[in-house]
């Protein structure tokens, strides 16, 4: 814990001027982030006596070692640049909103060449128009059914719109006039995109244009004695109105606005929105936060918008944003709204009349919400805080193991050794910090040598960026086994991201910009646990132990949790440390390695399943997927390609003379693929037979003797 005088700046040295200003902790990561009108008086509020401080302001002050920030010239800029330093660096004592739910969004895809209908979830896309959000996915459903009757847009998967487009045969919906089918042509490209167009003018609530339209149609077909068009029409006009029933009428004049509301105590803050379009409540969603200091309801209600309006732009923010107070001071939140909407912006506390009345049901709803969560939440921090301290009593440990990193080694039969590293903070996992590895010194199985090599890059790469940050005490370094024999530190040891989708074990994943050793982040390795926990008994953890001991680390707890008695294994101790079955410490241990577990032995069956897929077409040089296919295609299987000449494989559309040459040496130097095997009969099946080989085209996995489960127990 630091004192804050110990970097406090120096009198003067502060600016009198606007600006946002930065927090770094002992480990160079940024945990706060904040702007101030004058820098100078801001500042000097953190610095005072910390008894006259909030407690969590306090617990920040005391957690940071240094603090820095950047002028700017006005209070726009500062709120701005507050907003893009937060979304970057994710500080832990910022007021950040938790979505009480992954609310569904109505998504039209207006960025493709045939916009799609869908539900969507998630971070918002460029080119995409949303409505919402709903508080379920079956009310999207249900409203996009009934308006598919007078706007057919397209709603298919892009993998059904291809075979459609192929086969030239539509879907159902299709056939059923609940699709304009242009996988087929039956519209235009620019016909479709105005059906679109006009399918998101009736969800922004322009109703009243496409009801009147229809209903004239109705009445000239009636007078023409075209009554089944004039029916057609009389039940799409019914299927409008059915959908504009689904949210009533609160806000005459078609109003666009969003109405916020705030609930808080001295802990916790929730935030509820109404987002009303054409007088219409057409969403609504709830945030709950932590209130790390002491904040003013203004200010929760600036944090409100800046996390509700940041990625938005245009229409997606109203003309009028009603709140229960107003940021200090207002004009700058307003004028960036404005900004971001390109016009004007009304932000006000409505007084009266029906805006005033929705406020106070919005109110209410952010009142039951605090409630609620409170009432989930309290429990479940008292248990984990509960486990957190049987965990640190029975391991005796200094403190409660804030950071746990648990480690488990998995393989099939020797074969795609795998490691995996999860790690949870207070008792929650925390999958963006999941690593990945792939055993590298050595083949075949041994979970000890494993475990031993796992702790040892991971730590390696822990000292390499604690020496980069300077955090090293004079005459200390990188031990020689985390060093090179040229002296220089360790690169990269072949780590993957937990979300690494599609890259190669060693590539580096991150969920936004590069990492890099000055942007207050730290890079994969860079924050060390208080106890790493271990998949595994007595060898195990030695191996563990003697890792860290060669590192020269000694301020890591270490302990191994066994699965057959669920016995705690410390080192260099005989006997087993055996917590009570209903101990919340043990349950707590039992989650981190089921975990682990679960996330290395996902990895394992990818990479396996990965290489089985494998076909000696893939080592070809400049032979992509689309030739690979039409190859197999051309000649059915590997093994029949393997026996062709040069001019039959030249014989292949897109296959020149050049290319064939290198797929005959490629071939004729593989090793056939082993046969595949019926499953039913024992039967080993030639490609004649009808079994194709493992090509890219049909994947196949090969069989191994023994039951389902017997193959599962197989797996480690």
């Amino acid at each position: 814990m630091a004192d804050p005088s110990s970097y406090r700046p120096r009198p003067g040295e502060i600016p009198d001027s606007p600006g946002v200003y930065r927090f770094r902790d002992e480990h160079r990561r940024v945990i706060y982030v904040g702007k101030a009108k004058s820098l100078r008086q801001r500042l000097a509020n953190y610095f005072q006596d910390l008894a006259h401080l909030h407690p969590r302001t306090r617990t920040m002050v005391t957690t940071a070692a240094s603090v820095e920030w950047t002028v700017v010239s006005t209070e726009v800029e500062a709120l701005q640049l507050e907003y893009s330093w937060i979304k970057e660096y994710d500080p832990r004592f910022n007021v950040k909103y938790r979505d009480d739910k992954s609310y569904p969004y109505l998504a039209v895809t207006m960025n493709e060449e045939f916009p799609r209908v869908q539900v969507m979830r998630g971070q918002k896309k460029k080119g995409v128009r949303y409505f919402g959000p709903y508080g379920h996915a079956w009310a999207i459903r249900d409203t996009v059914d009934l308006l598919l009757r007078v706007f057919p847009v397209r709603t298919c998967s892009a993998g059904v719109f291809k075979n459609a487009a192929r086969t030239g045969r539509p879907c159902l919906l299709g056939y059923i006039g609940k699709c304009s089918a242009p996988c087929v042509g039956r519209i235009t490209p620019d016909d479709h995109r105005d059906l679109a167009d006009e399918f998101c003018d009736f969800m922004a609530g322009r109703t009243g244009t496409y009801l009147r339209r229809l209903e004239r149609q109705m009445a000239e077909a009636a007078e023409e004695m075209e009554y089944e068009r004039a029916a057609r029409l009389r039940d799409d006009i019914g299927a409008l109105k059915k959908a504009m029933e689904k949210s009533a009428v609160v806000l005459a004049d078609a109003t666009d606005a969003d109405l916020i509301a705030v609930a808080e105590d001295e802990l916790e803050a929730a935030v509820q929105i109404f987002h009303v379009r054409g007088g219409r409540v057409r969403g609504q969603r709830g945030w709950v936060t932590d209130k790390v200091e002491e904040i003013t309801t203004g200010a929760l209600v600036e944090h409100a918008l800046q996390q509700l309006y940041g990625e938005e732009s245009g229409d997606a923010v109203p003309k009028e944003v009603l709140v229960p107070a107003l940021p200090d001071p207002v004009e700058p939140v307003q004028q960036w709204l404005t900004e971001r909407r390109g016009s004007g912006v009304s932000l006000r506390i409505p007084q009266r009349g029906d805006k005033k009345a929705l406020m106070e049901t919005v109110q209410r709803n952010a009142q039951q919400a605090l409630v609620l969560h409170k009432t989930k939440r309290a429990s479940d921090l008292t248990t984990r805080s509960r486990a957190l301290e049987e965990i640190a009593e029975a391991l005796d440990l200094d403190s409660a193991p804030l950071r746990i990193e648990c480690y488990d080694i998995s393989h099939l039969q020797g074969d795609d050794v795998v490691a995996s590293m999860v790690v949870f903070e207070d008792g929650l996992a925390r999958k963006s910090e999941y690593r990945r590895f792939q055993i590298k010194g050595f083949e075949g199985q041994d979970d000890v040598r494993s475990m031993h090599e796992v702790i040892t890059r991971r730590f390696r790469r822990y000292l390499a960026e604690k020496e980069k940050t300077g955090e090293w005490a004079d005459g200390e370094g990188l031990s020689g086994d985390a060093r090179h024999p040229n002296g220089d530190a360790a690169p990269d040891d072949g780590a993957a991201r937990a979300d690494g989708r599609g890259l190669t074990d060693g590539q580096q994943l991150t969920d936004g910009p590069a990492l890099k050793d000055d942007d207050g982040r730290p890079k994969r390795f860079a924050y060390p646990p208080q106890l790493i926990v271990v998949d595994g008994g007595q060898p195990q953890v030695a191996a563990a132990q003697r890792a860290l001991d060669e590192l020269g680390i000694d301020d890591i707890a270490v302990c191994g949790l066994a699965k057959r008695l669920e016995e705690v294994w410390l080192p260099r101790e005989d006997d087993p440390v055996v917590l009570p079955r209903t101990s919340e410490g043990l349950y707590l241990l039992q989650r981190v390695r089921d975990e682990a577990h679960r996330f290395a032995i996902t990895y394992q069956r990818a990479k396996r399943a990965k290489r089985f897929r494998s076909s000696p077409l893939d080592d070809v040089p400049g032979l992509g997927e689309t030739r690979k296919q039409a190859l197999i295609k051309h000649f059915g299987s590997v093994k029949k390609l393997r026996s062709a000449t040069i001019d039959q494989i030249c014989e292949v559309p897109g296959i020149g003379r050049k290319t064939a040459e290198t797929v005959a040496v490629a071939l004729a130097g593989a090793t056939p693929a082993a046969p595949a095997v019926n499953t039913a009969t024992g039967e080993i099946m030639d490609d004649d037979d009808g079994a194709p080989e493992t090509t890219a085209d049909a994947p196949g996995e090969p069989v191994s003797a023994g039951t389902p489960d017997e193959r599962r127990g197989q797996e480690r």
